[in-house]
């Protein structure tokens, strides 16, 4: 059996023939209006609705960048307002602190004026003037330290001299050269003290 194709009879000459249909073959394309890609293609959305994204992206970075200045604004005028609140209460502290210790001024003129009349008072009346001092710093929250016979604790204490004392143990305080005024955690400066030692 013969597999090549047949070839179609020869038409008569003179006789008429229907035109054969025009089928679209794969060299050639079917003329017409040039295709836009749709929203899956490679290029992605079309030109109108690119532009109308940008305009969107354009809108929220003006509202986000209006944001930002505004929030650097809040944080200045913040800052500036915390600078006035902090000398004001800066103030308000220095304040408190002289009126604590005016009292003392005021008996020290007045034992300065009594010192002529009576100068054995003196001393009775400096001592009052040092206790009162004492106890304005202590309403303060800087109370006296001047203990003997505790061991040596270098954040309250600080060592001027080391003394030979066989009664004592080594380390301790054995004598406050300078009393210290606050807790380690709030000071206003450390004893000076001395330290016993051992041979």
């Amino acid at each position: 059996m013969s597999t090549q194709p047949q070839q179609p009879d020869p038409v008569p000459e003179g006789a008429v023939t229907e035109p054969e249909p025009d089928l679209p073959t794969p060299e050639r394309e079917q003329p017409g209006p040039p295709q836009e890609p749709g929203p899956d293609a490679a290029g992605g959305p079309a030109i109108g609705e690119a532009d109308e994204l940008a305009a969107e992206q354009a809108a929220a970075l003006a509202e986000l960048e209006d944001r930002w200045r505004r929030a650097l604004a809040d944080l200045e005028n913040l800052r500036k307002r915390h600078a006035r609140e902090l000398e004001r209460e800066r103030a308000a502290e220095r304040a408190r602190t002289a009126v604590a210790l005016l009292p003392v001024v005021d008996n020290l003129e007045l034992a300065l004026s009594h010192a002529e009349a009576d100068p054995g008072s003196i001393v009775e009346g400096v001592r009052a003037i040092r206790d009162q001092a004492v106890d304005s710093l202590a309403r303060l929250g800087y109370e006296r330290e001047a203990e003997t016979g505790v061991p040596f604790d270098p954040a309250r204490h600080e060592v001027v001299g080391v003394v030979e004392d066989a009664e004592a143990e080594p380390g301790t305080v054995v004598q406050v050269l300078r009393p210290g005024y606050g807790k380690a955690d709030k000071q206003l400066r450390p004893a000076a003290v001395a330290v016993a030692k051992r041979e």
